[in-house]
Order: structure tokens, then C-alpha cells, then sequence
């Protein structure tokens, strides 16, 4: 029986690094899947989806397996009890809101205590970043060695998921243990856009799987299916955008993203040409304090960000990188009178205006000292 019964949640959905989910998959089929495992590639590229799908293959009543040229390759059937409990946790983001929510109807001396946890089986614990530092925490970490060393009930396996690799300190430092010798029943699955930012302590304690982006051209389909109001131009745009990852083109929000850009072509505009500041004072007093303007602003940065890593590209001669596309001329005629110092003068500049946020700066004050330092270096 193959796990395709789920027309969302199959193996043979996953778009891919086909290599290394079957290399998984054989893995799991064979008993040899590492204990301390680290699933590192870009932000939307699906590792949170496929540790779920592992876990459904580790934990499925009917331990399904389907013939591949290679071998038997682990699958899950997607409708027994274990499967279905284990899928209630693909929507990461909800079952957070959830447990956050739960931790604030709790008195004020039991929330300082209350680490957010998320547990839709007995033998799968996932552990995301706990807000709103966004950091796992020294008692998330007790949390799972407490646990980790019973054997499952419901389960032939029990599995804990690390969603991000940001981690306090002791907190890491106590996670070093387990991942040294984990219980036989026990896998632990860590999730890091960057190895990098994990310990090497931690990272000498599990095998790594990296996984990489998907070229635009596999993206295009994927949202021509998903994402069907989208006009052909628009979806390359995102696919491009995206980096390679599916999880983001599909949830790309097209129209904030072009209204951020707008603002953000106007500061570079502005830089560029040393036109006068009417338009872009009007742009910029729009950024004001509170939750809304903050959200703005980092939306403006990000397109700003990718407008500069466009004009570096054309610099190089990597045209065919592009991620803007639709605005080629534009950015063609743009850095045709910057070079690199220009370039990385500007994204220090984007630095100091994350900076100013942090210290809660006058932002439309921030943004405008941002384009007037960009005009030194112009040619």
C-alpha cells in the first residue's frame, strides 16, 4: 500500500531531493536510520514536512513498504491511528498559535514555567522556537529527556523534532547527552537552515542530510497547480523568488511583496539617480511605530536585500540568476553606475536600519538616512 492515499502528504508528493529521501526512506526500511539526525537546507525547502512524513513511516501501525529499484523503501498508509495522529502536526504553525494561546490563560507564575511543547502523539514531541524569543530553551530540552527514555506504548518508535536551530546555550549544552546515546527506541531530528548555527558539539553527534533548493523551472508547475489565479509571468516571478523552495512559492504573498518592492525600487531610484525627495518622504513617513509598521518595514529590507543581490548578480554577468526578472531594464540601467563597494556599502546600511529597529528608532527617519548614505560611491 503506498502512502499516496493522502493526496498531500505522500512521498511521492515530496518535490525533491529524491536521492536523499529515498536513501531515508531505504534507511527506515532496514532499521538503519541514524538516532541523532540533522535536516539542514534553505527556509521552505521542506525539511519540517519531511521529518513529519519520516515519523509517520517510523510510527505507522501498518509499517508499509513499497518495492523500489534500490529495495524496499519505508512508506505509511496515512489512515491508521498513529499516521493520523502524527499528521495533525504538518500544520506547525497552528499547533503553536494553540499551545501559546493555551500558556496564556495559565496564572502569571505558571506561564514563566510553561515551555510551548507540541504533542499530537504520545511518541512524537516536537519542540519549535519558544516565543517570543524564538529560542528552545533549557526546559523545553528537560521536557524531552524526561520522556526520551521511556519506551513507547502507542508506538514501535518515538520521535522528538527540533524546528529550528536557534538555542539557548545550556539548553543546547544539555541536549548533548542524548544526542551522544540516545535510547534505542529514539530519534531525534533536528531542523537548521544553517549547520552552521548549531553547535559543533552537536553536529559531531548526528549524521547530516542537506537539502537543496529546487530549480525555478520545477517550481513553475507546482504553482501553476496550486496557485492557479496567477498569471504565467507572475508565477516565474515567485518562482524565482521562492529560492528554490516549495513551501514558500506556494504560500508567497505576491502582492505584499510587490507593494514592499515598490518602496524599496524607490529608495535604490532615489540613491541612484539623486532625484528629489518628494516621492520618497511621502514613502517613508508611512513606516511608523507599533506591530504594523515593523512588519512593513522588514518587508521593505527583504525586498530591498533581494533588489541589491539582483544588481550584484548583473555586475557579475550572472544574469541568468535574476530573481526580479520582470524588472531586468530597470536594474540593468541601475547598475550600470554602482560597483560592488556601492553594493556592500548598502547592505550595511540595510544593517544599521535592522539596527535602528531593534533600538526602536524613528523608522521613517532610519529609511531616509538609509538612501541618502547609498548616494556616496554612485557613478
Amino acid at each position: 500500500m503506498s502512502s499516496s492515499a493522502h493526496p498531500y502528504l505522500g512521498f511521492d508528493q515530496f518535490l525533491g531531493n529524491a536521492a536523499h529521501v529515498q536513501q531515508l526512506r531505504l534507511a527506515i526500511a532496514t532499521g538503519r536510520l541514524p538516532h541523532s539526525l540533522i535536516l539542514a537546507g534553505p527556509r521552505g525547502v521542506g525539511k519540517y514536512t519531511l521529518s513529519i512524513m519520516l515519523t509517520m513511516a517510523l510510527l505507522c501501525e501498518r509499517q508499509v513498504h513499497v518495492s523500489d529499484a534500490s529495495g524496499y523503501l519505508a512508506d505509511f498508509c496515512g489512515v491508521c491511528r498513529n499516521c493520523t495522529r502524527v499528521a495533525e502536526s504538518f500544520e506547525l504553525e497552528a499547533r503553536v498559535g494553540e499551545a501559546v494561546a493555551a500558556r496564556e490563560e495559565l496564572r502569571e507564575t505558571d506561564k514563566k514555567e510553561t515551555r510551548v511543547l507540541i504533542q499530537t502523539h504520545p511518541a512524537l514531541l516536537v519542540i519549535p522556537p519558544d516565543p517570543p524569543q524564538l529560542l528552545v530553551k533549557l526546559g523545553q530540552v528537560r521536557s524531552l529527556i524526561a520522556g526520551v527514555y521511556r519506551v513507547p506504548v502507542e508506538a514501535p518508535r518515538s520521535v522528538a523534532i527540533f524546528t529550528a536551530a536557534a538555542f539557548m546555550k545550556e539548553a543546547a549544552n544539555s541536549l548533548l547527552k542524548v544526542l551522544e546515546e540516545p535510547p534505542a527506541h529514539a530519534h531525534l531530528i533536528l531542523l537548521a537552515e544553517h549547520a552552521g548555527e548549531l553547535l559543533p558539539t552537536i553536529r559531531s553527534r548526528c549524521a547530516m542530510v542537506r537539502l537543496g533548493a529546487l530549480p525555478a523551472s520545477d517550481l513553475e508547475p507546482l504553482l501553476a497547480e496550486r496557485r492557479p489565479e496567477w498569471k504565467p509571468q507572475q508565477r516565474a516571478l515567485v518562482a524565482r523568488l521562492a529560492q528554490g523552495a516549495p513551501a514558500r512559492a506556494i504560500g508567497f504573498d505576491l502582492d505584499e511583496y510587490l507593494r514592499a518592492r515598490a518602496d524599496a525600487l524607490l529608495l535604490l531610484r532615489r540613491a541612484v539617480d539623486d532625484t528629489e525627495h518628494t516621492d520618497l518622504f511621502k514613502a517613508t513617513e508611512t513606516y511608523r511605530a507599533g506591530a504594523e509598521g515593523q512588519t512593513k518595514t522588514t518587508a521593505m529590507l527583504r525586498a530591498a536585500a533581494s533588489l541589491l543581490e539582483d544588481m550584484m548578480l548583473l555586475i557579475s554577468g550572472a544574469k541568468e540568476r535574476l530573481q526580479n526578472v520582470d524588472l531586468l531594464p530597470e536594474l540593468q540601467r541601475m547598475s550600470e553606475h554602482v560597483d560592488f563597494a556601492w553594493i556592500e556599502n548598502a547592505v550595511r546600511s540595510l544593517d544599521a536600519v535592522y539596527s535602528g529597529m531593534r533600538r526602536n528608532l524613528l523608522r521613517s527617519l532610519s529609511l531616509d538616512a538609509f538612501s541618502e548614505s547609498l548616494n556616496l560611491g554612485v557613478r
